[in-house]
């Protein structure tokens, strides 16, 4: 068995920021996008992608693919996302197993409605915190950390794991 390279201090310091600053932002930008436009993060990322495409439709597969979730998972809250009218479900034309998911115009309303406030929060949670370079920066590191990441075939986060 390979010894373990630990981290030496500096490298501690920066995972950990890394990890407790990751949780905090994900949890400010999660309760204003909840308290200022009634969406939770999911919502929010699905509306988003789907108000991306042209069409306002994407396979389930595509999406839950993009969402790193288990068909299963999104398709249960899709379904809680009908019930609200946000999005609905159609079959796939030349697929009969398979489903596309389709941006509802109470959707697009709510995706127009949330995006200016939660690209503000994002601004100043984050962005504006930051020096031009050190946003370069982040833009490097990150696009680096995905392209490893992204080597691989994404594994859908399951329920249990969440």
């Amino acid at each position: 068995m390979d010894v373990p390279r630990w981290l030496d201090e500096r490298e501690d310091r920066a995972w950990r920021g890394y990890r407790r600053m990751r949780r905090l932002l994900d949890l400010e930008l999660a309760r204003e996008l909840t308290q200022d436009a009634g969406l939770s993060e999911a919502d929010y990322d699905v509306l988003s992608d789907l108000s991306e495409t042209p069409q306002g439709r994407l396979r389930l597969r595509e999406l839950a693919d993009r969402m790193l979730w288990s068909r299963s998972r999104l398709s249960h809250h899709l379904t809680r996302m009908q019930q609200r009218g946000l999005v609905t479900r159609e079959e796939c034309a030349d697929d009969a197993r398979g489903s596309v998911v389709v941006l509802t115009p109470a959707g697009r309303r709510a995706i127009e409605s949330a995006a200016p406030g939660h690209v503000a929060a994002v601004r100043r949670h984050l962005i504006d915190l930051l020096t031009p370079a050190e946003v370069d920066a982040l833009g490097a590191l990150t696009h680096r950390v995905v392209d490893h990441l992204g080597g691989r075939a994404p594994q859908p986060r399951h329920d249990a794991e969440l």
